[in-house]
């Protein structure tokens, strides 16, 4: 089932009804799917994700009931592994407080695993497994005191895994990728070996020393050739020099022993940094942008070609943990969480095969956010309409991303305002 609150009634499996409608329909029908699905059968999920805080400010009791009770919940993603406060943390800086919980913000988090660090599991990790432990709750073990409550309800437990270490972290240098200029980015390398063995003991750890149903892995990074174009959400921030990774010395080897010549990666992104930069500063190429950029792409190919050498990358990563999970238990699930990009950029889409993602993962949550949906896809438009598209007026371009995405939102001058709209969600979540 696939279920999306618009903000005043929701969509479940493409139908409208009214929220109150849907949340007594999923009370009464919450035990049936997660018994099915307890079984092996394929049961209807309805998950949320929550953070150590929530439990501890709140009550896991409390939380569980209040989740069952309002909206059908029946599985959990708590944050065992996450240095975010988006996912780990309270509410964002900034944004209302909800009406329950602690009234303050947690500015504060340092995050990490909100489990407790086994490090048998760890070999050749560069980083030291005990000091991911997360000091912000001692005491608190989130998956230990969560998984016998949840039990008790029947509710199932996937731990959320977040690609993320902190700049200053000791020793995650050796994790981080490197821009073409050998300049470090805040960003961690799928062909790192050093990451790779970090990222299978944390599974195996996790999925060993816990009853978990399974985890899922958020990564929200596109190659070097996306992010130096701006072809993503908030696409002009994250196309400034050390961004635009991975070009360090496993990527190099690994490309070496596929044929991919390096002097050619490095020219040809020499060249697009130039244009972009003529770009943004809004210095039109005589043949104009789109022309100007595909000629860059056919004198040098290797663009498109360190793209798909990235994503490759990431999936590998996507199949170890898999591989990792299932020796531990067959029947533990892994998924991972598809970026909101996913729904804004043609190119990050086209890298996102889901029957190709499927081959290393067990599940996706796709993210398709209605609130936020607007301004993101603002942050994108206004991007590459200073590189790929930079001949092409921005609401026309926008009405163009909506065919060829497949879907319909609100008009340019409303985009900013907030919701892209209720259509938007229906019609990627069917699609998905």
């Amino acid at each position: 089932m696939t279920v999306h609150d618009t903000g005043r009634d929701v969509i479940a499996d493409g139908r409208y009804m009214k929220r109150r409608t849907f949340v007594a329909a999923a009370g009464a029908a919450a035990v049936e799917p997660m018994l099915r699905g307890a079984a092996g059968a394929p049961g209807k999920t309805i998950s949320i994700q929550l953070g150590a805080v929530s439990l501890i400010d709140e009550g896991t009791d409390r939380v569980l009931d209040i989740l069952q009770e309002r909206a059908g919940v029946n599985a959990l993603m708590p944050a065992v592994f996450s240095f975010s406060s988006g996912t780990a943390g309270r509410q964002s800086k900034g944004q209302p407080l909800p009406d329950h919980g602690k009234q303050e913000y947690d500015t504060n988090l340092r995050g990490g695993n909100f489990a407790r660090v086994h490090p048998q599991y760890y070999k050749d990790t560069a980083v030291d497994p005990k000091s991911t432990q997360a000091p912000d709750h001692p005491q608190f073990d989130v998956l230990g005191d969560l998984l016998p409550a949840a039990r008790k309800r029947g509710m199932k437990v996937f731990g959320l895994v977040q690609d993320n270490f902190p700049e200053k972290f000791p020793n995650s240098e050796k994790f981080r990728e490197r821009d073409f200029n050998g300049a470090q980015c805040e960003t961690l390398c799928k062909n790192n070996p050093y990451y790779r063995n970090f990222l299978a003991g944390l599974v195996e750890d996790l999925t060993r020393s816990y009853d978990l149903d399974g985890l899922m892995f958020v990564c929200e990074e596109t190659g070097a050739f996306s992010n130096t174009l701006g072809s993503r959400l908030r696409g002009k921030r994250r196309g400034l020099a050390g961004t635009r990774g991975c070009f360090c010395e496993f990527c190099r080897e690994k490309a070496r022993k596929q044929g991919i010549r390096f002097d050619r990666v490095l020219a040809g992104f020499a060249e697009l940094e130039k244009f972009v930069a003529a770009g943004r500063a809004r210095r039109r190429p005589v043949d104009g942008y789109y022309v100007t950029l595909w000629r860059l792409m056919l004198r040098y190919p290797e663009l498109l070609q360190w793209e798909h050498f990235f994503h490759e990358g990431v999936r590998e990563a996507y199949g170890l943990m898999h591989e990792r999970v299932k020796s531990v238990r067959r029947q533990a699930m892994f998924g991972v969480h598809i970026w909101h990009n996913f729904t804004l950029s043609p190119l990050y889409r086209a890298e996102q095969d889901l029957s190709e993602l499927a081959k290393c993962s067990d599940f996706f949550k796709v993210a398709l956010y209605h609130n936020c949906g607007g301004p993101r896809m603002a942050t994108y438009i206004d991007s590459v309409s200073e590189t790929i598209y930079g001949d092409v007026p921005p609401e026309e371009l926008l009405q163009f991303h909506y065919r060829v995405l497949g879907y319909t939102g609100v008009p340019y001058d409303r985009l900013r305002l907030g919701p892209i709209g209720e259509e938007y969600v229906y019609r990627e979540s069917k699609r998905s």
